[in-house]
């Protein structure tokens, strides 16, 4: 064990607190305080602690890039079989050639079906939607409509002013069917502006 010098323990507690930089690894080992100096016994404890958790960190570290290389390693072995398999289906491939031709006709049929079905499946649900749009700005211009409607015969039977009821539900009708009639067009405007033909 070395004891430390008052000189040397001065500077190592003055660097610890200025710098937070303290005596770490084998060296601390080394190191012994006086049985009277309780402040330079604490300094080597704290010292002790923050060695053992930076060890504890780099055994972490050095343990996650272990595991890391180790999945490397098997992620590139996995690689190498799959690029074996690969030359052996190239290989194959080279040695039949009409085998290929068949594969590539019966692909390209494949696709040709798959962007049938797709295609089938695009205008069907765009239909739904369209349809569903209209019904629903259907129903909103029907009930706007009947409210309307109905606001104006309860005027009319009360016997209030219904000049400017009247009015109102003429234009109302009047903007309802314009909206309609725009909706419907404007959804049958995107259905035909998005075909192919």
């Amino acid at each position: 064990m070395i004891e430390v010098t008052k000189h040397t323990r001065g500077i190592l507690l003055e660097v610890a607190k200025k710098k937070k930089v303290y005596v770490e690894g084998n060296f601390l080992k080394l190191l012994k305080a006086p049985e009277d100096d309780t402040e330079f016994q604490e300094y080597l404890e704290l010292c002790k602690d923050k060695d053992n958790t930076s060890r504890r960190k780099r055994l972490q570290v050095t343990k996650q890039v272990q595991q890391q290389n180790k999945e490397l390693v098997q992620k590139q072995q996995e690689t190498d079989a799959l690029m074996i398999e690969l030359q052996d289906a190239l290989e194959s491939a080279k040695q039949s050639e009409e085998v290929a031709n068949q594969l590539r006709e019966e692909a390209e049929k494949g696709m040709g079906k798959a962007l049938e079905d797709l295609d089938l499946m695009q205008k069907k649900t765009q239909f739904e939607l369209i349809s569903t749009i209209v019904k629903v700005a259907l129903v909103v211009i029907i009930g706007v409509g009947v409210l309307t409607t109905v606001m104006y015969a309860v005027a009319l039977m009360s016997g209030t002013d219904t000049q400017i009821i009247g009015s109102t539900w003429s234009n109302m009708f009047g903007i309802l069917l314009t909206n309609a009639f725009s909706i419907v067009g404007t959804i049958m405007g995107v259905k035909y502006a998005t075909e192919k033909d």
